[in-house]
């Protein structure tokens, strides 16, 4: 069951009884990714606006995200084929080489279907019929990339219990647990060199250590990485790039954190919001 406006069910009702009445539907899929930028996509051959929303048409082509109804909380997992032109972009990257970089994860999905009066009439309303996330990218060809996609159901198949008492802080760093902001731990960079693994800029420190650079330019613009270690000038990321940036391209950096109280407290003068347990007792093991 999928709940629709008044007007919506109104106007349904009303042209049950019309023998020539005409009536439009559109499927508009939107992609929210974990870098706050919003893909939306249509599948009829003009754009839609929907809750001030523009989805694109004649762009990339998104099939799948049924709707379904079921007993019990198991999450509801399907798999879309989202086809591409070597003319679409994400991020200013070839469609699909952007997803096989991981331009996906984290990514939020829904899938809503739209009502128009008539062909190209005004907007009657919509009924929300998908919304889950990206579980993982299938494969990616050529033409077409195959993503299977959760329920947001797949959020409640976490370790239980919630609260664990570890020595290292439980929040994520920029978490609304920790409250810091990530924008005032940012510094903007340019690539000086490099290579898949490591990218040489003189304005690197320690404070980046595991921390996340974001691509803002280039053939990576909008991936991000994990910093693992900073040696001079040398940011050396935990996991190789696909592509290997060119020199004057631009990044944000942003410190990371080891979770540690020595950590929170003098980098990041954080302290009240540490939720570690830096002195429970070590495990004892008796023979």
């Amino acid at each position: 069951m999928r709940s629709a406006s008044p007007e919506l069910i109104a106007y349904i009702n009303q042209i049950r009884a019309q023998t020539d009445a005409q009536l439009t539907l559109a499927n508009c899929f939107l992609f929210q990714l974990a870098t706050g930028v919003q893909l939306a996509y249509t599948d009829v051959d003009y754009p839609v606006t929907l809750n001030g929303v523009t989805y694109t048409a004649n762009a990339l082509q998104v099939s799948g995200l049924k709707f379904k109804c079921a007993i019990g909380v198991d999450p509801d997992e399907q798999q879309i084929t989202l086809a591409a032109k070597s003319t679409d972009t994400i991020g200013g990257v070839p469609a699909l080489a952007a997803i096989g970089k991981g331009i996906l994860d984290g990514c939020e999905v829904s899938r809503s279907l739209v009502f128009f009066d008539g062909r190209l009439g005004p907007i009657i309303g919509s009924v929300l019929l998908f919304k889950g996330r990206v579980g993982r990218v299938d494969s990616v060809g050529r033409t077409r990339a195959k993503i299977t996609v959760n329920s947001d159901l797949i959020l409640l198949d976490i370790d239980m219990p919630r609260n664990l008492y570890a020595p290292g802080c439980q929040h994520v760093l920029y978490d609304a647990g920790c409250t810091l902001s990530a924008a005032n731990f940012g510094t903007e960079g340019n690539v000086e060199s490099a290579d898949n693994a490591t990218i040489v800029w003189s304005g690197a420190n320690s404070n980046y250590t595991q921390g996340k650079l974001l691509f803002t330019s280039g053939i990576n613009n909008g991936l991000a990485f994990t910093v693992k270690a900073v040696s001079g000038n040398l940011l050396a990321l935990a996991y190789p790039m696909e592509d290997v940036p060119a020199a004057g391209d631009s990044f944000t950096v942003y410190f990371g954190c080891d979770h540690s109280m020595g950590t929170c407290r003098d980098k990041f003068n954080n302290l009240q919001n540490f939720r570690g347990f830096p002195f429970i007792p070590p495990p004892t093991f008796s023979v």
